[in-house]
């Protein structure tokens, strides 16, 4: 008997600590004619670890409210022993409220990333200092994976977790790796989290906000209004788009979600949809042959 109930409190005490993550791992080395493969088969298995294994908040996830993510590392060049340069690309989705459907809420591409990588060396973060390049860019993504997902559940949810993807990237600022600092350009790490940290790019998080638990989670029961609202909030950029054209956070809702908005409006009950198409158009132009689908 003694023994069982101590069983039982240790499962509930791993289950308590339920790490946030259920992500993919690919490392992908074809670009570079480096003939010992091995290392990136154990730096895949590293970062898999790492991502998945590491508990992010003092938020407990139980198996099925865990994270969906897969981050692609593109090794490109390889300039000298150890040290590697490439891409990643990132895809985060969640699951929709009483529905068998995983939406895509983040994808994003990195298009300069470097680091070095050692063969088994550990992957350890320490928040008060900077180590190690490949370790910042993942706690980052780890950071602001998370912030992208609370912020579907609640206005502003994932706010806690963007901070502490800021701490990254203060932190690694001075390891002179490209898209930690302001001056490395447009769609950088820097810009991804400065733009989400700030006012003037509220209304953003409100269509995150409101998109997903006024919108795709009430489709279940009333798929009219949570078309409405979805068309509603999005028209709402619009304002956004006026005050800063080419905003980099509408960018990256477009690419996430256009092919999900034109499947919501392409199907299912009809609404008013001609203010919406107008403004789809005007915000993002370079998509109008998928908003031509969308039915008025």
């Amino acid at each position: 008997m003694y023994r069982f109930i101590i069983v039982i409190f240790l499962f509930l005490a791993l289950n308590s600590n339920a790490q946030e993550l259920n992500c993919k791992i690919n490392v992908d080395s074809q670009a570079i004619g480096i003939s010992n493969k091995q290392v990136f088969v154990t730096l895949q298995n590293a970062i898999l670890e790492y991502m998945n294994n590491t508990k992010w908040t003092n938020t407990t996830y139980k198996d099925q409210e865990k994270i969906n993510c897969s981050i692609t590392i593109n090794i490109l060049q390889n300039p000298s022993t150890n040290q590697y340069k490439g891409s990643l690309q990132l895809l985060v989705s969640r699951q929709v409220y009483n529905a068998n459907y995983q939406t895509p809420i983040l994808s994003f591409n990195d298009k300069d990333i470097s680091f070095n990588y050692e063969e088994y060396e550990p992957l350890i973060y320490n928040e008060n200092s900077f180590d190690s390049n490949l370790v910042s860019i993942l706690t980052f993504y780890a950071y602001t994976i998370i912030g992208f997902r609370e912020d579907t559940f609640s206005f502003k949810g994932g706010e806690n977790s963007f901070e502490q993807a800021e701490n990254v990237v203060n932190q690694a600022q001075q390891s002179g790796g490209a898209g930690w600092k302001k001056t490395d350009g447009n769609n950088t790490r820097y810009q991804l989290n400065e733009n989400l940290l700030s006012p003037v790019y509220e209304p953003f998080r409100s269509v995150m906000y409101n998109y997903h638990l006024h919108g795709l989670d009430k489709m279940i029961e009333d798929d009219r209004q949570a078309k409405e609202t979805i068309s509603k909030y999005i028209i709402g950029l619009q304002k956004l788009f006026n005050e800063r054209p080419n905003t980099f956070l509408i960018r990256v809702f477009m690419d996430t979600k256009s092919d999900e908005i034109v499947d919501i409006f392409s199907d299912g009950p009809r609404i008013e949809t001609t203010k919406f198409r107008e403004v789809l158009s005007k915000i993002f132009p370079s998509f109008n042959s998928k908003w031509e689908k969308i039915k008025i």
